[in-house]
């Protein structure tokens, strides 16, 4: 087993990988102004490019949606990986060798095979994508045109064709260099008792890829009448390919579901074809089997699926016996997720590929607007198997229904779900009631420890409840620090800084005060060369207004203070965002990569000089008012104590006096 990976490596890996040039193969960055980026946020839907970076500080973050973090933390959001992955990714990518403080790392030798594994399966992806053109694929062509995907469309998801030759592809391998271990270790052939042959002969080939986009497996659909073989065949299990750990589709759909939040399960690759050409980009496909507990942690992963954030997942599923099947063991797995789970079938019974070619691209969209909870599917599913026009068949509907209703998570919807389906079959709720309670006690309706707190309870299609996406209460106040929520620019940042700076105390607000404490934490975080560390390390908490500015302070001192800022300035965010409570973390983001208002570099030290002096200054203030206020309380007759705060009104004065000069 893998031991940790060493926190030296970890920074090193982090200070070669610039995060300009990462966010960078996603998001198109412009300049805004000295060391800032910015583009549109690939997170959440946005016409004003409110998404920074700051690759001097290695962080970036929206303030539209509240987004932020290092470039691990990007990896992880965009692309759903671990944050182990995004290390040992980037790891491969800037050229350091990790190291691990127990256990032992990834074997090298079996590092070096997937290596070869994943560069095989594109020239292979590469081979039977050329083939296509071939006249021998004419019947592959077709097939495709009739189904309503052009050449742009098999491009885009790199349809190809398996020759009906029974070494074409073996033969191609061979021929790039591929030793036959290797090759049959691949998957892309089998053994026989006469040798090694193609696995995919005339069959048209879906390459299966990654999150990241390497194909690592194959899907082939029959073609011809005298292939004796299974419709759909798939690459088998290798160390590549986990049927049960891939999602068809999800290299493409991976930015939609992450930004809207949504993912939609369809059923086949063609399936996924039509849907994303009609609009519907977060849709992905199972491989060979069904929906299970390892494709939940990769759903989630994008979902952000949390007690705090949810998400919907769609399922669509054919309009028969085996579809209703497929929807109850989603149900069965549904409890996995904080997201709201829904279903969409269509009437008729078709697959959102024959939908779009019977009704257009809007008919495909219809389809997933009009998706149902999971559960309102499940208990009509289970109660329409009986006949309600019979006493037995009621019962026996009240007794499917039940267990049905025992398992749903929220307990606040039971009672709800107990009408609807006491309304569907006709019965008094309480009869439905009962025996919901009667399944409860027999362990028919698993215990959930989420059950009645569901967070997500109530998001559906109506929208948001008290507390939104992002964390936001109504009032549009970030529940995650003491700041107003994030806005578009950093220019309404601080208007908003104004305007919740009046609803501080119901008293008079030092909101100058406010914007000097918040440019102090940005310059700290941002430029720790221009502030004294003594000085700022150890002012009283008592100068931050603000109760979050005094907690980002307090994350800064745990965090080594600016000394640890000054001797790493590269990872002395991140060290802020790591000693800083959960719901500070988003301040500090912000904090981190918030352009200083400066147009040069001179100016940028100019600026951060200044506001560092205007803190201290601020600091002295306080003092200065503490010191009159025990002046003015002290006895008049004791002159010795009186002489001595008077020496320090005076000698404070002058330290006030040579920090103006810096102002």
């Amino acid at each position: 087993m893998a031991g940790l990976i060493r926190r030296e490596d970890i920074d090193e890996v982090r200070s070669r990988a610039r995060i300009d040039e990462v966010v960078g193969e996603h998001v198109t960055l412009k300049s805004a102004g000295v060391g800032s980026k910015k583009g549109l946020c690939p997170f959440h839907d946005e016409r004003t490019p409110s998404f920074h970076v700051r690759p001097q500080v290695g962080m970036y973050h929206c303030f539209g949606c509240g987004e932020s973090g290092d470039v691990f933390a990007f990896l992880q959001k965009i692309d759903g990986m671990t944050f182990v992955e995004a290390v040992e990714r980037l790891a491969e990518k800037t050229g350091v060798a990790l190291q691990y403080e127990e256990g032992r790392g990834p074997d090298r030798e079996a590092a070096g095979t997937r290596q070869r594994l994943v560069e095989m399966h594109q020239v292979a992806a590469d081979f039977y994508r050329e083939q296509l053109r071939s006249p021998a694929a004419e019947i592959g062509r077709t097939y495709l045109a009739e189904r309503g995907f052009d050449e742009d469309a098999q491009q885009t998801f790199g349809v190809g064709f398996a020759p009906q030759s029974w070494d074409a592809l073996l033969g191609h391998l061979r021929g790039r260099g591929y030793v036959t271990e290797d090759i049959i270790a691949s998957g892309l052939v089998s053994q026989g008792r006469r040798g090694i042959y193609d696995r995919f002969r005339g069959r048209l080939v879906w390459p299966i890829r990654d999150v990241t986009g390497r194909t690592i497996g194959f899907g082939a659909r029959r073609l011809f009448d005298d292939d004796q073989g299974p419709k759909y065949l798939n690459t088998p299990e290798t160390v590549l390919y986990r049927k049960n750990q891939v999602l068809y589709g999800l290299d493409l759909a991976k930015r939609a579901i992450a930004r809207t939040k949504r993912i939609v399960i369809v059923e086949g690759y063609t399936d996924v074809m039509a849907a994303h050409l009609a609009g519907v980009e977060q849709a992905v496909a199972t491989c060979g089997t069904a929906f299970g507990a390892e494709h939940i942690k990769i759903a989630r992963r994008l979902l952000g699926d949390d007690q705090t954030h949810g998400g919907e997942v769609v399922f669509t599923f054919d309009g028969d016996e085996a579809g209703r099947k497929a929807a109850l063991k989603a149900f069965e797995e549904d409890q996995r997720f904080v997201a709201q789970t829904y279903v969409a079938v269509e009437r008729s019974g078709m697959d959102p590929c024959d939908l779009r070619q019977a009704h257009g691209d809007a008919a495909v969209r219809e389809l997933i607007d009009s998706r149902r909870p999971l559960f309102e599917f499940a208990l009509t599913s289970s109660v329409d198997r009986f006949d309600l026009s019979t006493v037995e068949g009621r019962v026996g509907a009240v007794r499917a229904a039940a267990p049905v209703i025992a398992q749903i998570r929220d307990a606040a919807m039971r009672p709800g779900y107990e009408r609807f389906v006491a309304g569907h079959i006709g019965i008094d709720p309480a009869e439905v009631a009962q025996a919901v309670r009667a399944a409860q006690r027999r362990g028919d309706g698993r215990r959930n420890p989420a059950a009645g707190r569901n967070p997500a309870a109530g998001r559906g299609p109506g929208g948001p409840g008290p507390a939104g996406p992002g964390g936001r209460d109504q009032r549009g106040r970030d529940q995650r620090g003491g700041l107003p929520a994030p806005t578009e620019s950093p220019a309404e940042t601080a208007a908003a800084v104004d305007a919740y700076a009046q609803e501080l105390g119901g008293g008079p607000v030092d909101v100058t005060g406010l914007r000097v404490e918040r440019g102090a934490l940005q310059v700290a975080l941002q430029q720790p060369t221009f502030v004294n560390a003594t000085l700022f390390d150890g002012l009283n908490g008592k100068v931050f207004t603000d109760p979050a500015h005094r907690g980002v302070h307090d994350a800064m001192r745990a965090a080594g203070g600016i000394r640890a800022g000054l001797a790493d300035p590269e990872s002395w965010p991140e060290k802020v965002l790591e000693a800083a409570p959960e719901q500070l973390r988003g301040l500090v983001g912000r904090l981190a990569v918030e352009p200083l208002p400066a147009q040069d570099a001179a100016g940028v030290e100019r600026y951060a000089r200044g506001i560092i002096a205007r803190l201290f200054d601020k600091d002295m203030v306080r003092i200065a008012d503490e010191l009159h206020s025990r002046l003015q309380r002290a006895d008049p007759a004791d002159a010795a104590t009186s002489g001595r705060l008077l020496e320090q009104l005076q000698i404070l004065e002058r330290q006030r006096a040579r920090l103006r000069s810096l102002m």
